[in-house]
């Protein structure tokens, strides 16, 4: 049976917290070292890379891995409450007058913390630019990215987008740019639009992989666009996510800014251009091709690709877990994060469908008025 729109969102938002849990503890780390470390592969939940996790790096001093999620996960959750809120289609304002107050307002349970927390507190510096451009900064949200380092900061947490648009990618895609706006400019907010997309045509009825990067392909722009393509056309030649990991990372290499050493950046990373590309989005959507759209070797393909895996395992996880429905996602994996990091994992998707209905036929509605609006100028003479 087709899966319905509840049970692709369940898919979509479990898929990516379960991906973004998993990958999460080898964040930042080679394929090579993940493989030291773990004495192979990872193919399931591991605890942290560091046993000294409070002090192995004191910049960022968090309990990543046994289950928890990161903050892609928390960033997704608080973009579906201000979905529930607004319930109708967001913009650059709705990030202001919504989405910092809730970073900056309401503890929350954050289990990389094993505490009580305001989201503000563990989220990276690049999304703390929110509160400080938009919240003390006043700056229009329309231009508030632009400055921030261009990464994939707001592109990890737009799935919500997708949902809400669901089997309107063209839509998702413009809605994500003008959200992210706030948060990114360049590639940075590309990646973001051209995510949501992905998403939204996951959710089409007889969906796959190779027909969501079609989709994605007659949307993206510029250096993310050409970066997609080059992954894509290597992995369609790949089966295997572990033959997969050298030749997605030498196809999206030239498009990268960051460089060989993901813990040392060049010095011309994350700056704004138009020929070049985020690599987690790119690779999410190889490994999703390399997996012929299944979840589980879409999302190990990301964790063991290393660096910024979690991310890319949340990208890749979102789109299998909408491809392939709520039973795509592994329950033993989705029931141990959820345990892990003290959250309700479906919660979030449930409330999101019902936004995403009520946007539709809000949409229908506007629909409606228009054509009769257009109708009422007569034919031409």
């Amino acid at each position: 049976m087709t899966p319905t729109l509840e049970d692709r969102a369940t898919g979509c938002l479990v898929g990516a917290a379960v991906g973004d849990a998993l990958g999460g503890p080898v964040e930042g780390w080679t394929p090579e070292q993940i493989t030291e470390r773990h004495g192979g592969r990872v193919r399931g939940i591991v605890g942290p890379f560091h046993e000294d996790w409070r002090t192995a790096r004191p910049i960022a001093p968090y309990h990543k891995g046994d289950g928890h999620v990161t903050d892609d996960t928390l960033m997704t959750h608080a973009l579906v409450r201000v979905y529930a809120k607004v319930r109708d289609h967001l913009d650059a304002y709705s990030v202001a007058d919504h989405l910092v107050p809730d970073l900056i307002g309401t503890p929350r349970w954050i289990p990389e913390l094993e505490a009580e927390a305001l989201p503000l507190q563990r989220i990276f510096l690049a999304e703390k630019w929110i509160v400080a451009r938009l919240h003390y900064g006043h700056a229009d949200p329309r231009e508030a990215g632009s400055g921030n380092i261009v990464n994939c900061g707001a592109a990890m947490y737009m799935a919500p987008v997708g949902v809400v648009n669901a089997g309107n990618p063209a839509a998702a895609y413009a809605e994500a740019l003008d959200v992210a706006a706030p948060h990114q400019s360049s590639y940075g907010r590309e990646a973001a639009g051209v995510f949501a997309a992905a998403v939204a045509a996951a959710f089409a009825p007889g969906a796959t992989a190779e027909s969501v990067v079609e989709t994605v392909l007659g949307l993206a722009k510029d250096g993310t666009r050409a970066a997609v393509a080059a992954v894509c056309e290597r992995a369609r030649g790949l089966d295997d996510w572990e033959a997969a990991l050298a030749p997605l990372r030498e196809a999206v290499e030239p498009f990268d800014t960051v460089g060989p050493r993901y813990r040392e950046p060049s010095l011309g990373a994350r700056r704004p251009s138009r020929l070049h590309a985020i690599e987690e989005l790119p690779v999410a959507l190889g490994m999703l091709l390399v997996a012929g759209g299944g979840y589980e070797g879409a999302v190990l393909g990301s964790v063991n690709y290393g660096r910024d895996c979690d991310s890319i395992a949340t990208m890749s996880g979102a789109i299998a877990g909408a491809l392939g429905g709520s039973a795509a996602v592994p329950a033993e994996w989705s029931k141990r994060v959820a345990a892990a990091s003290r959250l309700d994992l479906g919660a979030p998707a449930a409330e999101l469908a019902a936004v995403a209905r009520e946007v539709f036929a809000l949409d229908t509605g506007r629909r409606r008025a228009h054509e009769a609006a257009f109708a009422a100028l007569g034919e031409p003479r």
